[in-house]
């Protein structure tokens, strides 16, 4: 056997062509033509610095292998290879891969993210489709409605934007997300490349049974497409990639129970999530909580329609950090003052956690998660990484 090593491949099935990670790449190591974006073996470096850019994690794949993927090969992929032949080899020895080759099976933990594994869709959940539409083939919908979500005098501008695609199929599922491309160029005279935005409606479209779907957009300062999306007429017309996202889905199972923690617009895929279980039979199903943080109510997207849904069917906890001659309370406040209730969460084999976000809230919920876990004697991370391994755990943060 050859001595192993580790490639660096990025999955064609999921990455939307948007070329981040080659401008990202210090070395060049990354290329595309027009099908695939692909990894030089012999010239990646491993430094990382392409990871946290992508908007899909499709560059976040790795395969051990005796010969390195070549670039033509990675050209001619249509999806990304298993990583099974070392497995095989043991099996044939009658062996483990750990007493066959200690090498092996340090890259293939390594190649896999160590304990934890990769992020993984619950077993029950729909299979998606993805990249029905591309950059140089996407979709055109007509906006149907643009209503602001939160109060005139709040700080924030949030809008709820329905699209309609006609007769395009857009086969979508909670928990994914398409990408809006505005008009125009940037500063080097590029076509600006598209945005991603989750769905804020259920499967079956914002409305029922109609070829639509809804966004939950912010509106930012300084951001192109934000300003974009959120200035958009009815009547108007937008080109849309994707759909996108292949983990953080809903389990179609009716006894899993849901634990859905947001701020902001993080609320989008669990409004879909709550609108396809209403619409599903809710009554039958497992029950759900939602923690959701926002500075006030004014600004907490959704806050009127939330409150009509019934307790039975979601549990709600708000957490507003701005109220006047009130103390500060972030979604991790809210986890703690629950702590029975979460933890039974953590220990349900039912339970589904997902997490949706800015990025600054993860520490914060991971310490409140690791507390409430600690009360329990139990450790978090093991927890958590059982979940995720399980397709039970699940973080889309921004």
């Amino acid at each position: 056997m050859n001595s192993p090593v580790k490639q660096h491949l990025i999955d064609p099935e999921i990455c939307i062509r948007c070329y981040t990670c080659e401008s990202m790449c210090t070395v060049g190591a990354i290329e595309h033509d027009g099908v695939n974006v692909v990894v030089d073996f012999d010239k990646c470096n491993y430094c990382m610095d392409c990871i946290a850019p992508c908007p899909t994690g499709s560059i976040d794949e790795w395969r051990v292998v005796d010969k390195p993927f070549s670039l033509a090969e990675q050209f001619a992929f249509s999806e990304l290879p298993k990583q099974q032949a070392f497995a095989e080899t043991a099996s044939e020895a009658g062996t483990s891969i750990e007493a066959l080759d200690p090498e092996i099976a340090a890259l293939l933990a390594q190649a896999h993210g160590g304990a934890g594994g990769k992020a993984k869709a619950p077993a029950s959940a729909a299979k998606p489709t993805i990249n029905l539409y591309t950059l140089l083939k996407p979709a055109e919908a007509i906006v149907q409605g643009n209503y602001r979500l939160t109060a005139d005098g709040a700080d924030n501008d949030v809008r709820h934007i329905i699209l309609d695609f006609g007769g395009q199929p857009m086969p979508v599922l909670e928990g994914q997300s398409i990408g809006i491309i505005p008009p125009g160029v940037d500063a080097n005279g590029k076509t600006y490349l598209p945005r991603l935005y989750s769905l804020s409606s259920p499967r079956d479209g914002e409305r029922p049974n109609f070829n639509n779907l809804s966004l939950t957009v912010k509106r930012e300062p300084n951001g192109v497409c934000s300003n974009y999306v959120c200035d958009l007429k009815k009547g108007d017309k937008v080109r849309v990639t994707g759909p996108f996202g292949a983990t953080f889905l809903m389990p179609s199972d009716p006894k899993a129970k849901l634990l859905m923690i947001c701020t902001g617009t993080g609320s989008a895929p669990f409004r879909a999530f709550t609108m396809h279980r209403q619409r599903d039979g809710a009554e039958d199903a497992a029950g759900m909580t939602l923690v959701f943080g926002a500075r006030t109510p004014e600004s907490l997207p959704y806050f009127g329609p939330l409150k009509k849904v019934p307790e039975q069917v979601l549990k709600k906890h708000f957490a507003f950090s701005r109220v006047a001659d009130q103390p500060k309370r972030y979604v991790q406040d809210k986890l703690r003052e629950e702590q029975d209730a979460i933890a039974q969460i953590i220990n349900d084999p039912d339970a589904y956690i997902y997490v949706c976000g800015l990025r600054a809230m993860e520490q914060g919920v991971e310490e409140a998660f690791t507390n409430i876990a600690e009360a329990t004697g139990q450790q978090w991370s093991a927890l958590r990484d059982a979940m995720r391994r399980e397709g039970r755990y699940h973080s889309e943060t921004y």
